[in-house]
């Protein structure tokens, strides 16, 4: 690729530099009162710089700069907290950690297959079915409806013996945990004989309905997967790959969200029904 002559290489280079400087801080400032006083001031500097350029207002452009000044040095004094938590993260690298959370809230597929691999490296039982095209709610309907987003911290206060939702499945649709304690059917496929009951729950679930269910065995640490009736078993440091594999093709609306929020409210109303009276 060649370089148009007119174009200033280090200029550009700088004008990068400067973006990512200004995108890290804004990320790592998103959702604070410091990020949304940062946004509002540069948002209302911008404006006046503008509005003084346009109609040649130098008086006022200077008055401007003076007050920017003074509103720069008080907002470091008023927001001294937020500013410290927001450049460690800057300095930690946060903001290139892989994200957990896409902008509706829900889980990512490689947040999700870690937290199964961490529960996997504490031999945690576990049982995860991730809706698809045919609905789960006839088996969601026989556990506790949770409408959660989900975490590792909750994955794990599930499936730890004895807390009363640690026996049975988890469903999970577009990102979110519906329910807990759903009852999946057993499978009664030959070759499962020797296989625990999640394993086969697993298998009978991944034979009537198209969903992917992950298994986490309690007695090796193993994740198997089914699939269409087949049970996958999973080790070693391939594992998680694989699993993110398998369950970004079980979300794929994590990576064509757009914008849906109409179509969030209205498959929650499909879903639950009509309120009643």
């Amino acid at each position: 690729m060649t370089i148009p002559s007119g174009v200033n290489v280090s200029a550009v280079v700088q004008i990068l530099i400067l973006y990512l400087v200004i995108y890290s801080i804004l990320k790592a400032a998103k959702g604070s009162r410091f990020g949304q006083v940062l946004m509002g001031v540069g948002i209302l500097a911008a404006s006046m710089a503008a509005f003084t350029y346009v109609f040649h207002f130098d008086v006022l452009s200077i008055i401007l700069r003076a007050l920017l000044v003074y509103l720069a040095i008080s907002t470091v004094v008023i927001f001294q907290p937020e500013i410290r938590r927001v450049l460690s993260q800057v300095g930690a690298f946060g903001t290139f950690e892989r994200p957990k959370y896409d902008a509706y809230g829900a889980a990512t597929p490689e947040y999700v297959a870690d937290a199964i691999m961490k529960l996997a490296a504490a031999k945690t039982g576990a049982l995860i079915a991730f809706e698809r095209g045919i609905s789960l709610r006839g088996y969601e309907d026989t556990g506790i409806r949770l409408d959660a987003r989900f975490s590792l911290e909750l994955a794990k206060c599930i499936f730890t013996p004895p807390l009363p939702l640690h026996d049975g499945g988890l469903t999970m649709h577009n990102g979110h945990v519906s329910a807990a304690h759903c009852v999946f059917p057993v499978s009664n496929n030959p070759e499962l004989v020797g296989h625990g009951l999640r394993h086969r729950a697993a298998a009978g679930l991944s034979e009537e309905t198209d969903a992917l269910v992950v298994v986490v065995s309690e007695e090796t640490g193993n994740v198997s997967v089914a699939h269409n009736g087949k049970l996958l078993r999973y080790s070693g440091p391939q594992a998680e790959q694989s699993l993110v594999r398998w369950i970004s093709k079980a979300m794929p609306s994590n990576r064509r969200r757009g914008n849906r929020l109409f179509a969030k409210v209205f498959e929650r109303f499909i879903r639950k029904g009509p309120q009643e009276k």
